[in-house]
């Protein structure tokens, strides 16, 4: 598949008297494929609103490069940008504007058919309220509307900062189902959001960033395994040879946490000598189940160590570990 965004080694630095020098970005990386709906997640202060930001042109990068589209930036950036549809951070509009009155003004601001306000406002669910003034709007609704501003002009790529924000859960899912449905028309959406679950539901592949660097990358599926650690959940026919099956498997160079009716074992390769190893000394196994993680649980075991300084190790496609808006000019 063909690369609709490439950033490699982007630097950007902040200089104050009271802090120093702050690398919000220390040779950052990412790649999204054409076609895909890809998460890009990091903790507060990662870079990861720096990164969107520096994209877009409102942020002057250190170093590094950066490509749309093929076309390198910025100094392409005004031949991509009506191919970019973007919210980043919280979404502000006129309040006493109606959301088809906001739109109409995007679309006639940026040359585009009339008809596109209709048709937007039916995908993000609000065309039955698109008469009623903005200040009325819940959050939820004002993210709907941001997202609908970003789609005014068809684009190519789709970049999206937290646009479940507010909305309840049957929002959620229907925001899902919309980022899905772009995604198999041939859009390519970057999806940044703090819901780990969704984002394990909805996303193709994922980029992680901690600190200004790349820490994970890769097929959502490729991340995961990397990360599984071979835990095994263990429960016997008898509650009280926990203790012994502990000491046993503790013996063996297995790593055991033991729980109030199960154990949980780690680094175990081959499941079923477990089981070998615990009927050699009379203990019988009523279950033996491997545990999968999930991205929140990567997402937290990856960001919760800072990186060693100077080093800039990452993950790449075969997703081998690393041991480490506003709705504005993009919208339409």
């Amino acid at each position: 598949m063909s690369a609709v965004l490439e950033i490699e080694g982007l630097r950007k630095t902040y200089r104050s008297r009271k802090r120093g020098v702050r690398h919000a970005l220390d040779g950052f990386d990412m790649r999204v494929e054409a076609g895909q709906v890809h998460g890009f997640l990091g903790p507060n202060g990662s870079g990861k609103t720096t990164t969107l930001r520096t994209l877009l042109g409102l942020i002057r990068p250190n170093g590094g490069r950066m490509a749309i589209l093929g076309q390198e930036l910025p100094r392409a950036l005004p031949a991509v940008a009506g191919q970019v549809g973007a919210i980043v951070e919280s979404p502000q509009f006129f309040p006493h504007f109606s959301a088809r009155d906001t739109l109409s003004l995007l679309a006639q601001a940026g040359e585009l058919p009339k008809r596109r306000v209709d048709e937007v406002l039916e995908l993000v669910g609000l065309r039955d309220r698109a008469g009623e003034r903005v200040k009325t709007y819940s959050l939820g609704m004002k993210q709907r509307l941001a997202v609908a501003s970003a789609l005014l002009k068809d684009p190519k790529l789709l970049i999206l900062d937290e646009p479940a924000n507010g909305l309840d859960p049957g929002g959620i899912r229907e925001m899902r189902r919309l980022m899905r449905e772009l995604a198999e028309s041939g859009m390519t959406v970057v999806l940044s959001s703090h819901i780990l679950g969704e984002i394990q539901l909805i996303c193709d592949s994922v980029t992680i960033i901690s600190l200004g660097r790349r820490v994970a990358f890769g097929p959502v599926e490729q991340v995961l395994a990397a990360h599984s650690q071979g835990t095994v959940r263990v429960r016997l026919e008898a509650v009280a040879d926990l203790p012994r099956a502990e000491e046993t498997l503790t013996r063996s160079g297995i790593r055991v946490a033991a729980e109030a009716d199960h154990l949980m074992l780690s680094g175990v390769d081959k499941p079923a000598a477990v089981s070998r190893l615990l009927a050699e000394q009379d203990l019988y196994v009523s279950e033996l189940t491997p545990v999968a993680v999930d991205l929140e649980s990567v997402f937290l075991e990856l960001t919760a160590t800072a990186p060693v300084p100077g080093q800039n190790r990452q993950v790449d496609q075969s997703a081998k570990v690393d041991q480490t808006g506003t709705a504005g000019g993009w919208g339409a």
